[in-house]
């Protein structure tokens, strides 16, 4: 089974990564991005049936620091 973990920086969260991607574009002549926020995916490869609350449990313990980040899981 797999799962697909997306992790975000929470609204109200400064973005230095994204705000250096949307200069980046500016720069190369992609105008009208107003923004850019940066994340990441983490894919797990996992045993048949781990339970969804498993994976939440990760995410909070390692895979995403819920102070300032939110995260979605997916199970594939």
């Amino acid at each position: 089974m797999k799962a697909r973990v997306h992790v975000m920086l929470k609204n109200g969260v400064l973005d230095p990564q994204g705000e250096a991607v949307r200069h980046a574009l500016g720069t190369l002549g992609f105008d009208g991005v107003n923004g850019v926020r940066q994340g990441k995916v983490i894919e797990l490869d996992l045993a048949d049936g781990t339970p969804e609350a498993t994976i939440n449990e990760m995410c909070e313990k390692l895979l995403a620091n819920t102070v300032i980040e939110s995260y979605s899981v997916e199970v594939l």
